[in-house]
């Protein structure tokens, strides 16, 4: 009951503020090569009920929408970070964006967080532990209550207070706090989406996989690749080459939505 009236507290307080919480990301989605590890900055905004957690590079290609510019497009369709939160409604939804479009993934599976007594100190701040499943995956969490803000990174919150670091049992994901900057805008330009299930998201993974260059031959451009000689290569060769390395990447977060190709 305590924390129930902590959270209203600090829900009211926490996102009448604009803050943006830099996130460093680290993850393994190969487990064939143990050593091969992503790193990537990932920032999560507030502004009302609402919170947007997405890479760094993510924001910046949509600060480029804004303008009227292009960013940088991502190929297929799996671990995609973009997350919407909304306290008001209590949701939690997906963005993936795939050949120019937004596809919006509701996340249905409940975090039931066990609080533990453990505390320790990360930086400057008094953390604790809380333990939760997502994902197919066991996650430890350590939250502040210095920080009223109950949320965290990807579609981690709910806790009295921030999450500052989380990680699975298998250290294949993390998530650590790096730095906080007060103000930020939180701009959503993936407002236009086409409402998915995981059932529909494999159905896309899927459609990339059995030709990852359908980018270009929908935007009306012929495809031709040369190697480093300059001699062309055949295109069926690099469909399988990519087929192979989309096998590979044979870790994602979600391991209960893990897509087996053959």
């Amino acid at each position: 009951m305590k924390y129930l009236l902590f959270f209203l507290m600090i829900s009211a307080f926490g996102f009448s503020q604009k803050f943006s919480f830099i996130y460093e990301a680290k993850y393994k989605s190969n487990t064939q090569k143990p050593d091969d590890i992503s790193n990537i900055n990932m920032v999560l905004n507030f502004e009302g009920n609402t919170s947007i957690f997405r890479e760094v590079e993510d924001k910046k290609t949509d600060s480029l929408k804004l303008n009227n510019g292009n960013g940088m497009m991502k190929m297929g369709v799996e671990n995609h970070f973009y997350i919407k939160k909304d306290v008001s409604q209590n949701t939690i939804a997906k963005i993936i964006t795939y050949l120019g479009t937004d596809y919006l993934l509701p996340i249905d599976e409940k975090l039931n967080w066990k609080i533990t007594p453990e505390q320790k100190t990360i930086g400057k701040y008094k953390v604790q532990k809380a333990e939760t499943n997502y994902g197919g995956r066991n996650w430890i969490a350590w939250f502040t209550t210095e920080l009223p803000f109950s949320d965290g990174p990807y579609i981690f919150g709910g806790l009295p207070g921030l999450i500052i670091s989380i990680q699975d049992t298998n250290n294949h994901y993390s998530f650590n706090l790096i730095e906080i900057k007060k103000g930020g805008n939180l701009f959503d330009t993936r407002t236009k989406t086409v409402r998915i299930d995981w059932k529909k998201y494999e159905t896309l993974a899927r459609s990339y996989y059995n030709d990852p260059f359908d980018l270009l031959s929908k935007a009306g451009k012929k495809i031709t690749m040369t190697d480093a000689n300059g001699n062309k290569v055949d295109i069926t060769e690099r469909i399988k080459e990519m087929q192979n390395y989309i096998r590979q990447e044979d870790n994602p977060l979600e391991l209960n939505h893990k897509i087996n190709y053959k």
